[in-house]
């Protein structure tokens, strides 16, 4: 029996995961549940399983062909997926230390601004204290800028990682999405309708219905891996990339089973 690519984990729920939803009221259900449900997650180890032997099951069946070789970089995707988020987990520690030292050189300022003040009254009042303050306004601003720069900076270097990968995921659904285009069931059903232009047709009826689920399984793939960022990162912007990749393969997907259950008026596909 094949292992689920879900476990369940001990609840690991932040206050940001929530207002990182809210700020997304459109986003689809699937995301949702693995947003707000952290005790149910997609276990990476299992979907990297799960493609490797999807990848056997197409090169068995189609040896040699380029939905075999879209399997293997899935794969490799999936594996760098894995590691790409365990790193994402743990801090950037240079940055950290830059920042936390930012911080110590913005109080050490505040503090050196007050000491160094003089207050005609014999002692700070309000006034007096913004006063002085103002005196080392820009450097104040300087500092405090840096040191919001440095901060933000982590996540803004985790995030444009996670949509770089995203992206490579959405070009992939693309890309299966092209190898699926010319199986057109009209056609396999009447090949004496094709043109001298007609794509070359090589499979029957059966293995075109199984070349098409393969299609299918691939795109569902494609949606696990971008959804592993989903229960990752907390960024809404990060959320909403996964959502686009979520849509665009449940629409090619829907397309294609359009085609299987044309097929399956006829014929019944062996499976694997």
């Amino acid at each position: 029996m094949n292992s689920p690519i879900f476990m369940i984990r001990e609840p690991q729920a932040t206050p940001y995961t929530q207002a990182a939803v809210a700020m997304l009221p459109g986003l689809g259900p699937s995301v949702k549940a693995t947003v707000r449900q952290p005790g149910l997650q997609l276990d990476a180890e299992r979907i990297v399983e799960t493609v490797d032997a999807l990848e056997r099951r197409i090169q068995e069946r189609f040896p040699g062909s380029g939905l075999g070789r879209i399997a293997s970089q899935l794969g490799t995707i999936a594996q760098g997926t894995m590691e790409r988020l365990g790193r994402a987990a743990e801090p950037i520690l240079p940055l950290r230390i830059a920042a936390g030292l930012g911080i110590v050189a913005l109080l050490v300022l505040l503090i050196e601004l007050i000491v160094t003040a003089e207050f005609p009254s014999g002692g700070p009042n309000f006034f007096e204290l913004v006063e002085a303050l103002e005196a080392g306004g820009n450097i104040l601003i300087f500092v405090g800028l840096l040191v919001i720069f440095l901060v933000t900076l982590e996540g803004r270097i985790k995030r444009r990682r996670a949509l770089h990968a995203l992206r490579d995921l959405r070009a992939l659904a693309h890309i299966v999405d092209m190898h699926q285009l010319n199986k057109d069931p009209d056609k396999v059903l009447h090949p004496e309708d094709d043109t001298p232009s007609s794509p070359q047709r090589d499979y029957s009826q059966a293995l075109t219905a199984r070349y098409l689920d393969y299609c299918s399984e691939l795109l569902s793939l494609v949606s696990k891996v971008a959804a592993l960022y989903a229960q990752t990162f907390d960024d809404p912007v990060v959320l909403s990339a996964v959502e686009e990749v979520e849509t665009l393969t449940t629409t090619l997907s829907g397309k294609i089973w359009q085609k299987i259950m044309i097929l399956d008026r006829t014929v019944t596909p062996p499976y694997q």
